[in-house]
């Protein structure tokens, strides 16, 4: 999985202003991205990490199939939400009947609650993405992703009106071990991609359709943003796709947990 780590200044302004993160200067053993290796005990969430409801712990590895069968596609959108760019998001999924599952950092969701509550009302799915989209999660020590990951379920429930966050995607794909186990306990499937339209590098439409016809043979799971800058080529692209590949006989679901 590709790591989007250019052009994140965006985030680290806003982190900075909104939240004043504090990174731990903990010695810790990290591991790299995906790693299949387990490591140490099962994590344990704290107790306020979640307001209200049972937590059914899934299964902690990484999710790429979908639950609409061999023909099936999931689009899956970043970053967000965006009040600028998540209301087109949502109309091009509602225009060609299409449900997606959009990976959240606590901070947009925490800022924008109704665009959180608009997404659960259209049917869609909630994707716990870390507080600050901080793509070096796997080099830091366990106490900062556990509260990167623990703040941002907190912050998406609550922006959410009390709907979880059912999958977790590490920012730039900077999964480890311990990180998946964490999220697997609190019920969120870890959720990685197949097919980086890099429509964060803003290549155009037709090199965003392009991306998706060639790599769509590597698995069902397209990674497309709706924060982070100038989505209209995102808009576009997927105005474009969706009909394509309905055409071609896919249907569009959920990633299986």
């Amino acid at each position: 999985m590709a790591r989007h780590g250019g052009g994140r200044s965006w985030y680290g302004k806003l982190v900075g202003a909104a939240l004043g993160v504090t990174v731990l200067a903990v010695g810790a053993s990290v591991w790299t991205a995906q790693a299949g290796v387990e490591g140490g005990g099962t994590p344990q969430a704290s107790a306020s990490a979640t307001p209200g409801g049972d937590v059914q712990p899934v299964a902690k590895t990484i999710v790429h199939a979908s639950d609409a069968g061999a023909r099936g596609v999931n689009i899956t959108i970043d970053d967000g939400p965006d009040p600028a760019w998540t209301p087109q998001v949502l109309d091009v999924l509602r225009e060609y009947e299409v449900k997606a599952t959009f990976c959240m950092t606590g901070i947009q969701a925490q800022t924008h609650p109704d665009l959180v509550k608009d997404v659960v009302a259209a049917g869609h799915r909630l994707c716990d993405h870390s507080v600050s989209h901080d793509t070096g999660m796997d080099k830091k020590p366990e106490a900062y992703q556990s509260k990167e990951i623990l703040d941002a379920e907190r912050m998406i429930t609550k922006a959410s009106g009390g709907v979880r966050p059912m999958y977790y995607r590490a920012p730039g794909g900077a999964f480890t071990p311990y990180s998946r186990e964490l999220a697997a306990s609190r019920g969120m499937r870890p959720l990685g991609w197949n097919v980086d339209t890099k429509d964060f590098e803003r290549p155009g439409a037709d090199a965003i359709v392009a991306t998706v016809e060639r790599e769509l043979p590597n698995g069902p799971t397209l990674l497309f943003h709706d924060a982070g800058g100038d989505r209209s080529q995102t808009v576009e692209a997927l105005r474009r796709v969706l009909p394509s590949l309905k055409a071609e006989g896919y249907a569009f679901g959920f990633p299986v947990r």
